[in-house]
């Protein structure tokens, strides 16, 4: 497993989460999956985008985040989701993260309210970070404006940065945008601003400018190889590498992400309880399974030892 300055691996995957028919996560699942992905070089963002961590309780990821730990996960290879809409909530969840021996946090902005200035931003993340008060925190922000509707601009990462140079220590930038990624990197990295990718698409980018990695949806059933990119990316092959993961990546995305990474470990594994979401989510049809399972066997890909 590639390590960082801080750590963590190169690549973490933001875990599916799986749930019981009743709705709640299965945690015996959960920690066999996380085990997977760590046999395969992936770390776990735990309670991320893909996780449906905020279809969930803050009490039932706190139940997870202690089982896991509890089921020999290794907290150094975790960066568990802590971000909500209320100070409170993600003082709560990074606190536990903290105690538990996480080695960080990925920290969503409060996303409720919309074009709230980078003040108000600045504040919430301050108030957590005074809060938590422990020595130990290790903070990378997330920046998911496609679904947040809430921007991190470089102005505010900067002034972050300054104020917490030990805390807040590396982003997540899910935007899309690779020129607003390359900025960061730019601007930030220098000072070992740690620049993680929100796509593998843009991982050999993002290390061929100076960023740490990638924590990808498909890290999630494409695992080993997204990974030894990480670890190979200066090798002559590296460009070959990324178009492979990108044709992966691109069969995946003819349909919505999270019910098809689901669907696939339901096949893969042959454990049909993988294949479901929670509401407002919506699961794949039949049809729609059918048609990604003949795309992934066109492309000869597979999930093993699961």
């Amino acid at each position: 497993m590639h390590l960082t300055k801080y750590g963590l691996p190169a690549v973490l995957s933001p875990v599916l989460t799986p749930f019981l028919a009743s709705g709640i996560p299965d945690a015996k699942r959960l920690i066999k999956q996380c085990q997977w992905l760590d046999h395969n070089g992936v770390g776990q963002a735990i309670f991320g985008t893909n996780s449906e961590a905020n279809s969930m309780a803050a009490s039932q990821k706190l139940h997870l985040l202690d089982e896991l730990i509890k089921g020999g996960i290794n907290p150094k290879h975790l960066m568990p989701g802590t971000g909500a809409c209320s100070i409170q909530e993600t003082v709560e969840m990074t606190k536990a993260a903290v105690t538990l021996g996480c080695a960080g946090t990925l920290m969503l902005p409060p996303f409720y309210y919309k074009d709230v200035p980078d003040e108000g931003l600045f504040n919430f993340y301050a108030s957590v970070i005074e809060q938590v008060a422990d020595s130990r925190l290790k903070v990378y922000v997330y920046n998911i404006p496609p679904v947040s509707k809430v921007a991190l601009s470089l102005t505010l990462l900067e002034r972050l940065v300054k104020a917490f140079p030990s805390t807040i220590v590396g982003i997540k930038d899910s935007s899309g945008d690779w020129s607003y990624t390359e900025s960061v990197i730019s601007c930030l990295a220098p000072s070992n601003f740690q620049v993680y990718a929100g796509s593998e698409t843009f991982l050999l980018k993002t290390l061929r400018s100076g960023g740490v990695g990638c924590i990808s949806a498909t890290a999630n059933i494409n695992p080993l190889a997204i990974a030894q990119l990480a670890k190979t990316w200066q090798d002559s092959n590296a460009d070959e590498q990324q178009k492979a993961l990108d044709v992966v990546r691109a069969t995946f995305s003819q349909y919505p992400m999270i019910p098809a990474m689901k669907a696939a470990v339901a096949y893969f594994s042959q454990d049909s309880l993988w294949g479901h979401v929670l509401p407002p989510l919506v699961d794949l049809s039949r049809e729609q399974t059918q048609s990604l399972i003949k795309g992934l066997h066109k492309i000869n890909f597979a999930m093993t030892g699961l």
